[in-house]
């Protein structure tokens, strides 16, 4: 691969983990003979830009230090490239990085897979969702995970994954199912009271809740993944079990397979790999082959 790779470093990512994590990541890739770049922008479209930049080029490679939100940005800079993409999951989900298999909140590890799959020029390419003209790798959340981001993203106290338990307490007080209506590769329209709709290119969401557990990176299709209406006391049951997949059992919940996905539901936002894309309804479909990423050993 070129000798010149292209850090892309969100500094504040994990309360500062990602400017540490920039350090040994640069070591391990001079230490196996790779120039190394930076990209660091003043905010994120700046950041965009930057590192589309690099990538037009001509750099070996994009590695993103963060969390899922800067892997995020990244892939919107490399999809439907050839330049492949690597990651130092330094966040607080990396979601991402579980999927593919890689280390997680270990910057060392990380930098020295990153820089032995560059050296044996190991990649894999696997499917991304789209969303107008924005890519996701992960999971497109809407329903009740979609309010709880919604009211966590207002509070300023407390910080990290601490409002977002005190948002979904009370999200859970507040919360009714809601009408939605979903359209599968263009067929009969599902008209559903629903708690949540997610739509899976990966499995998990939200720091390895496994809402859409069987998705798989490189079949063409995405797992939907549709919670019925149901009492507060039975999501309060059934959410602890996401984070084992076995959720998937509950009668209440049923999984479609498509490759284009339309949902529309009042009053409910849209995010994808934790970053909003706006209100329902959205249209997704999954791009096969759409990202080339750096491989962890078989």
């Amino acid at each position: 691969m070129t000798g010149e790779i292209t850090l892309f470093v969100n500094p504040t990512a994990g309360r500062g983990r990602g400017a540490r994590a920039a350090r040994p990541a640069a070591s391990a890739l001079r230490a196996r003979g790779f120039r190394v770049g930076t990209v660091i922008g003043a905010d994120a479209p700046d950041a965009l830009r930057r590192a589309r930049e690099a990538v037009a080029g001509g750099t070996g490679a994009l590695i993103a230090v963060g969390g899922d939100g800067t892997a995020s940005l990244a892939l919107q800079a490399v999809a439907g490239t050839r330049t492949p993409l690597g990651v130092i999951a330094v966040g607080t989900g990396n979601d991402f990085a579980r999927a593919l298999g890689l280390p997680v909140r270990d910057a060392a590890a990380a930098g020295e897979g990153v820089a032995e799959a560059l050296k044996g020029a190991r990649t894999r390419d696997i499917d991304l969702g789209r969303v107008g003209g924005t890519w996701f790798a992960t999971v497109l959340a809407s329903g009740f995970d979609s309010r709880v981001n919604d009211r966590g993203n207002r509070l300023r106290w407390p910080t990290g994954r601490f409002k977002y338990d005190l948002a979904m307490v009370a999200e859970l007080a507040a919360f009714r199912p809601v009408p939605y209506r979903i359209n599968l590769d263009g067929g009969a329209v599902h008209e559903v009271e629903a708690t949540l709709v997610a739509v899976g290119n990966g499995p998990s969401y939200g720091g390895g809740m496994r809402i859409c557990a069987g998705a798989d990176m490189g079949d063409g299709l995405f797992d939907v993944s549709v919670v019925g209406a149901c009492s507060r006391t039975t999501l309060l049951t059934v959410f602890p079990r996401v984070y084992r997949g076995t959720h998937l059992g509950h009668p209440r919940v049923t999984v479609h397979r498509a490759a284009a996905v339309e949902l529309a539901a009042p009053g409910v936002t849209g995010y994808a790999d934790g970053e909003p894309l706006g209100a329902l309804p959205l249209r997704a479909e999954c791009v096969p082959g759409a990202v080339r990423v750096l491989a962890p050993p078989d």
